[in-house]
């Protein structure tokens, strides 16, 4: 039977003492690890607030918003989807079940999955289109792209729907070790293409018009005695940049391959469970005890560590022109300097963790926390 950490985690972690369960799920708590108290520092740029709308609280679930078609699609917990333009709310409607993921949207259409496995599908003004049931549990927002909706469930399946009919036009499948992470890893379109990571610290390039791999490379090999040590699981979304794509495992390494054909360019032992971003000079990652690394994009060589955010449930990197942000697991968002990583600015939301990170067409840096606040936010 295969099983899902964290829940198949908690009888290892209690005969072999393992202590990453906190940095695995943001909402536990962990009597062991105290998480870095704030330090003072030179700040050097300060955070914009351009609108802040409520939500819906996340529950137990991850949420992150998209933009596009110059609108903000967000989902929550409390099974709202929500549109957002220029700052105001334009519609919010309830889905009849729980919500599990966040909102994908081409601007078009808006989809949303839930925990029973369902997909549901409306179109920009609210209305609901298609509600079709895709397999097991959908953790990740679903990629809306070429006419289609595409799923990914928590059993590695990416299962791709007409996005005006709901018919389903593929099913793309794979096998998966007896233990993984259980993550909110989503899709990424790349032109005719969804980028894909997987349990066993695979990337696959899968074509959007019939499903088929295009290619498959290696982000990091399993290793290790015990099924614990073994899991190598890319549990965050890959990122393009240019003619490169990046990607980072859990126990495993950082990766840079070539989005064409998928040959490696260089690999990195930088582990994460959070995830990484990347601009035209570094790749920037944040490992598995919060501390964020910027690499260099081209050989993968170091350039600086900050580790003064240990233990804080960081979230994953975002570049923002000559700053690099993080959210915290406390509610804190916190800038740092590009070129060598020095704390320049921090920001308080409402004081639940950040769970949410991305970016929107004008260049704010869009903030959903644990409790529900949507904010977009610019540095200045």
């Amino acid at each position: 039977m295969k099983r899902s950490l964290p829940a198949a985690l908690g009888l290892a972690l209690l005969l072999g003492g393992c202590s990453f369960l906190n940095s695995i799920n943001p909402f536990a708590s962990s009597p062991k690890i105290v998480p870095t108290p704030l330090g003072s520092f030179d700040a050097r740029t300060s955070f914009n607030p351009r609108w802040s709308v409520r939500v819906g609280a996340a529950r137990a679930y991850r949420f992150t918003p998209a933009a596009a078609g110059g609108a903000v699609f967000a989902a929550s917990g409390d099974n709202n989807v929500v549109r957002i333009d220029d700052g105001r709310e334009t519609w919010r409607t309830a889905a009849d079940t729980e919500l599990s993921g966040g909102a994908g949207s081409d601007g078009s259409y808006v989809a949303v999955g839930t925990h029973k496995g369902d997909l549901i599908t409306f179109d920009a003004s609210g209305k609901l289109l298609w509600k079709v049931h895709a397999g097991s549990e959908i953790l990740a927002a679903p990629a809306v792209t070429g006419g289609l909706v595409v799923a990914r469930t928590i059993d590695a399946k990416v299962v791709a729907f007409d996005a005006a009919s709901g018919k389903q036009k593929w099913l793309y499948q794979r096998s998966t070790p007896a233990l993984t992470v259980r993550s909110n890893v989503g899709l990424v379109p790349a032109g005719n293409n969804l980028l894909a990571g997987f349990p066993g610290g695979k990337l696959v390039a899968i074509s959007v018009a019939n499903g088929s791999a295009l290619w498959e490379s290696t982000v990091a090999i399993p290793r290790g005695a015990t099924e614990i040590e073994r899991i190598a699981d890319v549990a965050s979304d890959p990122v393009v940049a240019g003619s490169d794509v990046c990607a980072v495992a859990f126990q495993g390494r950082t990766a840079c391959f070539d989005l064409a054909g998928g040959s490696s360019e260089w690999t990195r032992d930088v582990s994460s469970l959070a995830g990484l971003d990347v601009d035209g000079r570094y790749v920037y990652v944040t490992d598995e005890k919060g501390a964020v690394h910027a690499l260099d994009r081209s050989n993968g060589s170091s350039i600086w560590r900050q580790d003064k955010l240990l233990h804080r449930s960081v979230t994953h990197p975002v570049a923002m022109g000559d700053w690099v942000v993080v959210g915290d697991g406390q509610g804190y968002l916190h800038a740092l300097r590009r070129e060598d990583g020095s704390l320049g600015g921090r920001y308080a939301t409402d004081g639940s963790a950040v769970i949410g990170l991305s970016m929107a067409a004008d260049g704010s840096l869009l903030v959903q926390t644990a409790q529900g606040t949507l904010t977009a936010l610019a540095l200045k």
